[in-house]
């Protein structure tokens, strides 16, 4: 591992995670319970595609687990304003077999990437223009591919993801102190401003990390497999949970933890 930007889980035992220092590894973990151990393992494959879809500062990384053993790696690559996708094969020790270009229409520093649980659709936040770039699944998906919608008002984005039923989207907002939410039905075309805007830094946090316009906000984002936790984290922010109810609902009280204070 290098400069260690975004990971996501191929199974409980191994992760994906991306460096930007220009590939992806992958680590199988070990089977004993990890409490009270330190231990040191080495990667199990290194990814680093070939020719037009080669990896370059590998950011944010997402997983898709496809037929007989094989599990697609959707990357984002920052700084060539590319997502890049790698299908490896488990059976082949994840050995890669396919490398092939996937997103770049619309695309300007991509740094967070997310699928949808029902797999129709690829969401990527593009940091440069502001927006989540939305694009519908399908076979003749390329680089020349329009979104088939977009998120706006979005600030400077960064994680986003689904909720488990698909009808909303939640967006870190690295240059604010707000996490978005976009209401939808399941189809995400078009164009969407959010429905709920819902601060996730206190004041005198989110200033401590203000080196720019573009940070100082939340970055990293998820959403527990229960779909009831939201967490997100940041450089001055170590990590904090939100009642994911509590952002998509603005009648449901929220509730925080912050684990960089007693």
């Amino acid at each position: 591992m290098g400069e260690i930007h975004g990971l996501d889980f191929v199974d409980n035992r191994t992760l994906a995670i991306a460096n930007r220092d220009g590939l992806v590894a992958l680590f199988a973990l070990p089977r004993e319970e990890p409490a009270g151990q330190s231990r040191e393992i080495a990667a199990i494959r290194r990814v680093k595609g070939r020719r037009s879809s080669k990896l370059n500062s590998p950011g944010s990384i997402a997983v898709r687990l496809e037929s007989h053993g094989r599990v697609t790696l959707l990357v984002c690559n920052n700084y060539t304003h590319l997502v890049t996708r790698h299908v490896v094969n488990r059976w082949l020790g994840y050995r890669a077999t396919s490398n092939q270009p996937l997103l770049k229409r619309g695309l300007d520093i991509p740094d967070g990437i997310a699928l949808s649980h029902d797999g129709q659709w690829i969401a990527v936040s593009s940091h440069g223009t502001k927006d989540v770039k939305i694009y519908r699944m399908s076979a003749s998906l390329g680089p020349d591919s329009e979104p088939a919608g977009v998120l706006r008002n979005a600030g400077y984005p960064h994680g986003v993801r689904f909720t488990a039923d698909d009808r909303h989207i939640l967006v870190a907002d690295a240059g604010s102190r707000m996490v978005h939410v976009y209401a939808g039905s399941g189809d995400w075309t078009g164009n969407r401003a959010p429905t709920r805007s819902f601060a996730v830094l206190d004041e005198e946090t989110f200033l401590r990390g203000r080196a720019s316009p573009e940070e100082g906000g939340p970055k990293g984002l998820d959403i527990d497999r229960s779909n009831n936790v939201v967490a997100v984290t940041c450089e001055e922010q170590t990590l904090a949970f939100f009642a994911l109810a509590s952002l998509t609902n603005p009648q449901v009280p929220a509730f925080g933890h912050d684990l960089t204070r007693p």
